[in-house]
């Protein structure tokens, strides 16, 4: 049985998220995209866990109902505290078996910061601190760092991070059991390093609304039961963890190197020629994932192993209707077509990497069939996200467009 699980989103007191991150709407996103188990998010915020207990309701071990749809108790918190005479920023992903562990939880964390005041709290807490804390309470609670490279908040950040995930942990690092890759890296990027190989590569959307839910996740063989997956996790099993889908990293924010504010991205060897310096303003950059990557890591492009768990990569089924149509993608006409896919195929998933390309053609115009086709081939044209912002993916090129246009003349 494959189980589609989205481990890490925030909730509607999380700031710059959706009102719509509730229950109902994010059962109905869910469904939509074939998601079958999705994070809470946000279970350190009190009002919020008041939503999730009256809502919710256990339907498996460790697992929550809520609307048809299955959930997991999940939270991100942001560690703040001094290290090796450095300031330390680290997101970091809870996940706990039932809401009496959660409970004790919160008593715990709410003396290092105020769980009321953001749905992902600011600690001021050493993360080793905490995961000792955390498993004191249970030895069934997970602590797995966050978009693992992200400059910002990533443990192996270039601006606030650590040189590697011992450096952070020390001695509690066999504790570790995963990492998130993050939506500026895929798992080939972080097989660069051999540190990381103990470790399980996890893919989560970080959603902050409902739209994108999903838009990375984890592919497991096995019933939806809290102890059975994070096991699955914590053995690395590629034989019951079979792929994670996700994002082209290039699309990240933090891909590459740059300066937003001067519209300049910068590929690593820039970033060097230029002594980190913007090449216009000749402020620092802020330093990539790719270039941290190339720093830390003791492997060549391209390294791979058997017991690695592979990866998929897509682009959400809007955006590819959106460039295949050339219109906005929120528009009318891509929602139109968005659902008539959806009807037809089953869920988005199902059309994204499912479907055959026959089957493809009987529900989708020809054009956006095409596009997933080449989405699932690596067929697209790349323009790296850097400094805070996103990158470009073109699917279709100028020959796709003269053809349209000839095909207008008759």
């Amino acid at each position: 049985m494959e189980v589609v699980v989205d481990f890490h989103i925030h909730s509607k007191y999380s700031r710059a998220t959706s009102k719509n991150m509730d229950v109902e709407h994010l059962s109905s996103a869910a469904k939509i995209k074939g998601i079958d188990l999705i994070g809470t998010g946000d279970f350190t915020h009190p009002q919020w866990l008041l939503e999730l207990k009256s809502g919710l309701s256990e339907a498996a071990p460790g697992i929550y109902e809520g609307n048809g749809t299955h959930f997991v108790l999940s939270a991100e918190v942001n560690n703040i505290y001094t290290k090796t005479q450095k300031s330390r920023r680290v997101h970091n992903l809870l996940i706990a078996p039932n809401f009496k562990v959660v409970e004790e939880i919160n008593k715990a964390l709410s003396e290092y910061g105020d769980l009321f005041a953001d749905g992902r709290p600011i600690l001021k807490l050493d993360a080793k601190k905490m995961l000792i804390i955390l498993r004191s309470i249970s030895h069934d609670i997970y602590v797995i760092p966050a978009h693992l490279w992200t400059p910002w908040f990533g443990l192996l950040g270039s601006v606030t991070g650590f040189n590697s995930v011992e450096e952070c942990f020390e001695e509690e690092t066999d504790n570790i059991y995963a990492v998130e890759t993050g939506l500026s890296s895929d798992p080939a990027m972080n097989w660069r390093l051999s540190k990381l190989d103990k470790f399980c590569l996890i893919s989560n959307s970080d959603a902050h609304s409902p739209k994108n839910l999903g838009r990375e996740v984890n592919i497991f063989d096995c019933e939806i039961d809290y102890y059975k997956i994070m096991d699955i996790i914590k053995k690395r099993n590629n034989n019951k963890f079979l792929y994670t889908v996700e994002f082209f990293p290039q699309e990240g924010k933090y891909h590459y190197d740059g300066h937003r504010a001067c519209n300049q991205c910068l590929s690593p060897k820039e970033t060097i020629k230029n002594n980190y310096k913007c090449p216009v303003c000749k402020k620092k950059v802020t330093v990539g994932v790719m270039h941290r990557v190339e720093e830390l890591s003791d492997r060549e492009e391209g390294f791979k192993d058997k017991k690695f768990i592979p990866f998929k990569n897509i682009i959400p089924l809007r955006e590819i209707i959106s460039e295949a149509k050339q219109v906005g993608v929120d528009t009318k006409a891509v929602q139109t077509e968005y659902n008539y896919i959806i009807s037809r195929a089953g869920t988005e998933f199902e059309a994204l990497l499912k479907k055959s390309k026959e089957e493809l053609k009987t529900f989708c115009s020809p054009k956006v069939a095409k596009g997933i086709i080449r989405v699932r081939n690596a067929q697209v044209d790349i323009h790296p996200g850097y400094d805070g912002e996103y990158g470009k993916i073109n699917i279709f090129n100028d020959e796709d467009s003269n053809k349209d246009k000839q095909l207008t003349l008759f």
